[in-house]
């Protein structure tokens, strides 16, 4: 599968502003080549539930404004009581703090690192405070989500600007954000060891090449919201930027793993009405249908994920793994980036990038599509339900 080609874009924008932004990236370079001497990181998470009685406050927020009941959250807090009301995000997050901070501190760039989540404790609200209360006011936000979406990118885009809406510091804070890592070596490296441990344990056993299968999965997000991903002014198919990005990756996997094996993108983890469309196909019916046709064995790769969130335990170690046991398939998992040295090292090359304002023609990238943007364009990863709200890291709208 073939992916769309990065393309020149206009690199000054003199009648907009990007809101919340430091000095060079403020009228809207797609790449800022120019060093900014940034004092913090700003480690920005989803955030998660730490018992059981934090689960359904904790759905209230990711949740809110959309009116959803308790009764109806009880259907998706099972998966979070099975493991006892505890995801394993903010743990996961902890940990990739604590390595970043030493990975800074190991190439001596003296920054801080504040850890801030959307929708549990610590919020972004108290971090961003926090920063500023210290006197760190120019701040590089490195967000858990390697994807463009409006949930893994614009939405924490949004956030910090109503952070810093919230908190007065709009005057004072500014903060911007590293590009989106989907292809950079570091992120793609750690799929690239998962796929090859994975089909070379399954061709020791005996398992013919042609009877393997390579799923990458990834969240399943509503058609339309995936279909204004990415900047509007070019054509990344169907799935927008998400899926082509996926794509992209996905290939460049196999092609470093595996180029013998057949493989195929695949979502989980859809919710909401049945009569809207969302990216498709579902693992569990995609396993189903491998079964029938002969495949006796699959490699699941969580490519979406940069960690072992709620929805890799649940929906991929659990529920796609009973699939494929009720349809007689041999299963793995390979693992998410974590807090690989590879992947930790490469978000610390992407702060140093932004440090130094190193030309986009020498930022490392897996794919045409990149390097992604520093400051996203105009009308990036509109959410379709509410409109475009005020955003950082971004030119407006």
């Amino acid at each position: 599968m073939s992916s769309p080609e990065q393309t020149p874009l206009q690199t000054e924008t003199p009648d907009t502003a990007v809101p919340f932004a430091s000095a060079h990236a403020t009228s809207g370079p797609p790449w800022v080549e120019q060093p900014t001497a940034y004092d913090a990181v700003l480690l920005a998470g989803f955030g998660g539930p730490e018992g059981q009685e934090d689960v359904i406050p904790f759905l209230r927020n990711v949740t809110r404004g959309r009116g959803i009941p308790d009764e109806r959250l009880e259907e998706v807090a099972h998966h979070y009581r099975h493991f006892g009301g505890v995801s394993p995000i903010n743990a996961q997050n902890r940990a990739l703090k604590a390595a970043l901070e030493a990975e800074i501190a190991r190439r001596g760039l003296g920054l801080p690192v504040y850890w801030g989540n959307r929708n549990w404790g610590p919020y972004l609200e108290e971090a961003v405070q926090e920063a500023a209360d210290a006197g760190h006011t120019t701040l590089l936000a490195v967000a858990t989500s390697a994807y463009s979406s409006f949930s893994s990118c614009r939405q924490y885009r949004e956030d910090f600007a109503r952070v810093l809406d919230a908190t007065n510091l709009g005057g004072r804070v500014t903060i911007d954000k590293v590009r989106q890592f989907f292809d950079h070596p570091g992120f793609v490296s750690t799929f690239v060891e998962g796929v090859r441990e994975a089909v070379s344990g399954f061709l020791a056993d005996g398992v013919p090449a042609d009877q393997i299968r390579v799923l990458f999965s990834t969240h399943s997000i509503p058609t339309a919201d995936a279909q204004r991903s990415g900047p509007r002014d070019r054509d990344f198919g169907p799935g927008g930027a998400y899926e082509a990005q996926h794509l992209a990756v996905a290939e460049v996997v196999m092609a470093q793993s595996a180029p013998e094996i057949g493989w195929k993108l695949v979502y989980q983890s859809r919710s909401g009405p049945a009569s809207q469309p969302w990216l498709e196909p579902d693992i569990n019916d995609e396993i189903t249908e491998l079964a029938a046709a002969g495949i006796t064995a699959v490699a699941i790769v969580p490519l979406g994920f940069v960690s072992d969130h709620m929805e890799v335990l649940w929906d991929l170690d659990t529920e796609a793994m009973e699939t494929a046991q009720e349809v007689g398939i041999r299963a793995v998992r390979t693992p998410t980036p974590g807090i690989d040295p590879a992947y930790v090292s490469g978000l610390v090359d992407l702060i140093e990038e932004r440090l130094a304002g190193t030309p986009a023609d020498q930022r490392p990238h897996r794919t045409s599509l990149g390097p992604w943007f520093d400051v996203c364009r105009p009308g990036c990863c509109e959410n379709i339900r509410a409109g475009f709200k005020p955003a950082a890291a971004g030119i407006a709208p």
